[in-house]
């Protein structure tokens, strides 16, 4: 090979010779392919030609570095600028100038007030140190060492909820007194935001022990209590200052929740009480605030007192401020906590005139039908459209805080049959093992028999103790062959009892729910679930039997139209009917208990005048008396029923009433259902 070949393709010379061709010949390319050959000289960009897979795709630990340092300097300055954004306003949030609730019959006339603000402070040298260590075990114990936030508290909060462990708060006390003092309970990343900036400056400026004096005046304890001195007056009727440890732990669990850990709230909210209540005890041990010894004398849970009732809220008042009050914290955004700080107007379904009527024929039927004080009366009036016009709760709000018409310990009894008459006709029985379902219609047949054997598709019904069930008719009374209309108008138990396993009591149960009925109120499945061993409402059942007047459909009750605070308008929920029940259904249905008041078992409810249709209800253990019916698009549910108040449990009717004349179960609930009836104004 000749050298001046050699020199171009290897060699030292060669690369030499190269760079100086290279030097002498001018580039003719355009800008764009200069600028393509540096690339390709050096590579640049995405995806990486100089490495492999998944490495082509990410970036290198240079830019990775650079990536994380802007970011870093970006979040530092915006949380920089946010701090010195975010001012503590100069005043607390002004509780004295809040209003009472108002609340309004549905002609727009008042009808009550509550909800005053209730909130005395105090300095925190008069509240005892068991008592204040009480409230920073449950909710942030390194309060005094913490500054302002605390992160850990935050990570331990959600790991404790994760495993289902009673929890200190994540937030700590400054910034809930933040929360209390200065902000709303809105749930935003902003407000939140807003909230752990504040308080971080908060604990700059005031000391540890302002911080929690603020927080322990400004904290809802509920029964309408701001502040630990008014929450002291409300559960144990004594100054804050005589607290004990032990009753500051039970006020610290309601600082989670006061409707949750109320003890007046159910057996639910005492178990849930006497739980949080020993372990607030128990973390005062682990952090070294209550010695082993003087936990060992906190064994017994410190019962508050019964909650106060407020003036004004005499007669049927109170009740139709609690349901109306039930109603706004269930069917708003409105919590328990804000509804206390009032301001609000709250305009009710509840009608003066059939509220008054109600009463006064409760007080007349007392007068005329001999009863022990341990009898209860609860009544209610629903619209078909799912208004409640009037409710009985009780002789006083003030001396009996028990609703009867809200109850859900009285069995329906036979008022429960037309329910399953009306599942029957809407979907039919089967009678025969993959018989197919056979539609039925009021005229079918159905042995009226007392004693009369109760089959299934497979054979008899038998019991646990091996026994065939039979049908019991009232008075033992057999009735032969009869049509289902006529069982329901002169409440024959046999034909329903079988009827309901005819359709299958999960189909009856179904149906039940869907005329209003609570799902938890339903009773067991078994024979006697037909004749209403279920526990619903007053206010339920007048519900459910509007929704046979409304031609089948069904609106759920409600008590509340509209809401306002300080002229702005509140959304509430209003229900929207639905349909439950074929119209067709709902005629057949309506005509069976047109034809009880007109000549079947409820013939003492007829009113001249006034068209009416309903049920009479017993149960089998004599524990309850009903008459649920309806007349002029109005329902009405009454129902009579003997209470243990020791052991909330139902008992017999047995000797109440003339038992010469009628029994007490029958004549109780037709007598003042009539009466309210004749007192209503007509047209």
């Amino acid at each position: 090979m000749p050298a001046s070949s050699r020199n171009l393709t290897g060699g030292r010379g060669s690369r030499r010779a190269v760079g100086r061709l290279r030097r002498m010949t001018p580039f003719r390319g355009t800008p764009a392919s200069h600028k393509h050959r540096h690339r390709r000289g050096r590579p640049r960009g995405y995806p990486r030609p100089d490495r492999t897979g998944l490495r082509r795709w990410l970036p290198s630990w240079r830019h990775m570095v650079r990536i994380v340092l802007l970011g870093t300097a970006c979040l530092v300055g915006l949380v920089a600028f946010l701090y010195w954004q975010t001012k503590i306003p100069t005043d607390l949030k002004a509780f004295a100038t809040q209003q009472n609730n108002i609340f309004y019959w549905a002609d727009g006339t008042e009808m009550a007030r509550t909800g005053e603000i209730n909130r005395e402070d105090i300095p925190l040298n008069q509240i005892p140190q068991g008592v204040q260590w009480a409230t920073l075990a449950a909710e942030n114990e390194s309060f005094y060492t913490d500054a302002g936030v605390s992160p850990q508290g935050m990570v331990r909060a959600v790991y404790n909820m994760a495993a289902g462990q009673e929890t200190q708060g994540g937030s700590t006390i400054t910034q809930q007194y933040v929360k209390n003092a200065y902000l709303n309970q809105q749930q935003t990343v902003s407000r939140k935001l807003t909230e752990i900036f504040m308080a971080v400056k908060l604990d700059q400026k005031l000391s540890k022990q302002q911080i929690l004096e603020g927080y322990l005046n400004t904290s809802w304890y509920g029964r309408g209590a701001y502040g630990i001195e008014r929450a002291a007056q409300a559960y144990y009727g004594v100054d804050a200052s005589q607290l004990n440890p032990s009753q500051g732990a039970f006020l610290a669990s309601l600082l989670k929740g006061a409707g949750l850990y109320d003890p007046a709230g159910g057996p639910e909210n005492h178990q849930r009480a006497v739980d949080r209540w020993n372990w607030i005890l128990d973390r005062m041990v682990d952090i070294g605030r209550l010695t082993p010894a003087e936990r060992a004398t906190y064994t017994t849970f410190p019962e508050p007192l019964p909650p106060p009732k407020q003036p004004g809220l005499a007669g049927q008042t109170g009740y139709l401020v609690d349901m109306a009050r039930q109603y706004v914290t269930s069917h708003t955004g409105i919590t328990d906590a804000q509804f206390d700080l009032g301001g609000y107007q709250i305009y009710t379904t509840f009608e003066k005139p059939k509220e008054q009527a109600l009463a006064a024929s409760v007080r007349d039927a007392a007068g005329r039908l001999k009863a022990d004080d341990q009898l209860r009366v609860g009544a209610a009036s629903v619209a078909t459209d799912g208004r409640v016009l009037a409710v009985y709760g009780g002789p006083d709000y003030l001396k009996q805080g028990y609703d009867n018409a809200n109850a859900a310990i009285v069995p329906a009894g036979t008022a429960f049959t037309p329910f399953v008459y009306a599942a029957a006709l809407s979907q039919g029985v089967q009678k025969q093992v993959d018989g197919g379902r056979t539609p039925v219609t009021p005229e079918s047949a159905y042995n009226g028999n007392d004693q009369a054997q109760l089959m299934t598709p497979v054979g008899p019904y038998w019991d646990r103790n091996g026994k065939i069930v039979k049908g019991v008719n009232d008075g033992g009374k057999s009735w032969g062959t009869i049509s289902l209309q006529q069982a329901v108008a002169q409440s024959v138990n046999s034909p329903m009892e079988q009827l309901g396993l005819d359709v299958g009591l999960d189909r009856v149960r179904q149906t039940a729910v869907g005329l209003g009925l609570l799902p938890e109120s339903m009773g067991a499945q078994v024979p006697a679930f037909s004749l209403g061993n279920s526990t619903p409402s007053a206010i339920r059942m007048a519900d459910a039997y509007a929704t046979f007047d409304a031609g089948g459909m069904h609106t759920e009750p409600y008590s509340v139209v509209r809401i306002t605070r300080n002229g702005a308008g509140v959304t509430v929920t209003k229900p929207a009917a639905s349909r439950a029940l074929s119209a067709t259904v709902a005629q057949q249905v309506d005509a069976a208990l047109t034809e009880a008041v007109q000549h079947g078992s409820a013939q003492a409810a007829r009113v001249p005048g006034r068209p009416a249709a309903g049920k009479t209800g017993t149960t089998q253990d004599n524990t309850a008396g009903w008459f649920v019916g309806y007349s002029g698009q109005v329902s009405t549910a009454v129902t009579v029923f003997r209470l243990d108040a020791k052991s909330v449990q139902t008992l017999p009717l047995d000797g109440q009433g003339d038992p010469a004349k009628s029994a007490a179960a029958t004549a109780y609930p037709l007598d003042i259902w009539s009466s309210y009836l004749k007192g209503l104004p007509t047209g």
